[in-house]
C-alpha cells in the first residue's frame, strides 16, 4: 500500500513544483515511522526536494550536497518497493549531480515512476484540477523562496510553549 505522504510528495513534486512541502509532508511521515523501519529511503527522497529546491535557488554547493547525500540513502529495491524505476532514479540523480558541477542552471525534474503510481498521481491531480508534469512557474517568488517568506507562527508559537515548559520545569 502506498503511504498518503508518498503520493502528497508526488504531486507537490511534479504537479506544484513546490520541493519545500515534499519535504514538509515526508519529514512528517519519516519521523512517525518506528525506528526499527526502514527510514533511509525518506530521508533519501526528502533530500532530492531539498537538493532541487537549493539548485532552483542558485544554491549550487547545498544542492550538490544534498543529491550527493540521497544517493547514499536509495536502494532501489526499497524504491521499487514504493512505485519507483529504483535504478533510472538513482541514475537521473546522478546525472543532475554532474550537470550541477558543471554549473549548469535549474531545470524540473521528474522522478522515474512505474505506471500505477503515476497513474494513482495523475487521478489524484485530475480530481484537485491541476496538471500532473508541471513547469515550475519561476514567477512565483513565494514558490521559489518559500523557507523565507511561510507564516512561522506556529512553528515560532510552539517554540516558545517549550522553553516555557521547560524554565518552569527548573
Amino acid at each position: 500500500m502506498t503511504p498518503k505522504a508518498l503520493l502528497d510528495y508526488l504531486v507537490y513534486f511534479h504537479a506544484k513544483r513546490d520541493y519545500f512541502e515534499c519535504h514538509e509532508v515526508l519529514e512528517e511521515y519519516w519521523k512517525s515511522l518506528d525506528s526499527d523501519q526502514n527510514r533511509d529511503v525518506w530521508v533519501g527522497l526528502i533530500q532530492i526536494a531539498v537538493g532541487l529546491y537549493h539548485q532552483r535557488r542558485g544554491n549550487l554547493a547545498g544542492a550538490k550536497k544534498m543529491l550527493t547525500a540521497a544517493l547514499t540513502q536509495l536502494a532501489p529495491t526499497e524504491l521499487e518497493q514504493l512505485g519507483f524505476a529504483g535504478d533510472a532514479l538513482r541514475n537521473e540523480i546522478s546525472k543532475r549531480v554532474l550537470d550541477i558541477e558543471a554549473g549548469m542552471s535549474y531545470t524540473d525534474l521528474n522522478l522515474p515512476l512505474h505506471l500505477e503510481l503515476a497513474a494513482r498521481c495523475e487521478k489524484r491531480c485530475a480530481a484537485e484540477g491541476i496538471h500532473w508534469l508541471s513547469a515550475t512557474d519561476f514567477s512565483d517568488t513565494f514558490l521559489i523562496h518559500k523557507h523565507k517568506l511561510r507564516d512561522r507562527s506556529d512553528v515560532i508559537a510552539e517554540r516558545n510553549r517549550r522553553l516555557t515548559k521547560r524554565n518552569q520545569s527548573e
